[in-house]
């Protein structure tokens, strides 16, 4: 089951305008917290987005590639407190990976939407902007936010053909099986 849920699952930038149900959202967001955390620190927080106004807003969030959050039906901003754990960014990334396969599971699309370390302007980070839009408290930080909803694009899964088996080494670099 686990491996057609990977084999299927594709990025999703066009939604469908119906909402997600609140037993979906509530399924997405125990997987969130279920994700695997480092020591069990659980550095991570999450927004849960289903205001259209906001969404929209978010759409803003960065020059290019956020656009497609303002047409989702829901959004989940992925925070972390970076005090609380030395490795918040791989804790908040497996949450992430997370979210996206619940969604998927839950016949949900769904994109990543980096916003640690990306701009929104010349002048403005994307952090900045989300953390003020969403009262995001100033020690805590913004690593991604998450668009979901139902897909109104139908992507096949990559084809096994297309794995770069070139990328896999045995016992040492370079290393043949």
């Amino acid at each position: 089951m686990f491996m057609s849920l990977i084999r299927e699952r594709r990025s999703i930038r066009k939604y469908d305008s119906r909402p997600v149900e609140k037993e979906k959202i509530d399924l997405i967001i125990e997987a969130a917290l279920r994700s695997p955390s480092s020591r069990s620190l659980n550095p991570w927080q999450f927004i849960v987005v289903t205001d259209t106004e906001i969404l929209k807003k978010l759409a803003d969030s960065k020059e290019h590639g956020s656009e497609f959050i303002g047409g989702a039906a829901l959004g989940i901003a992925v925070i972390a407190d970076p005090e609380r754990c030395d490795v918040w960014i791989e804790d908040c990334s497996i949450a992430s990976i997370f979210i996206q396969l619940a969604a998927h599971s839950l016949g949900l699309g769904s994109c990543w939407i980096q916003i640690r370390k990306r701009m929104r302007s010349e002048n403005e980070a994307s952090e900045a902007y989300v953390k003020n839009l969403l009262g995001i408290p100033e020690n805590l930080v913004v690593e991604s936010l998450m668009a979901i909803g139902y897909p109104l694009e139908n992507k096949k899964g990559h084809a096994e053909k297309n794995l770069q088996m070139e990328k896999i080494h045995w016992n040492s670099f370079g290393g043949h099986k």
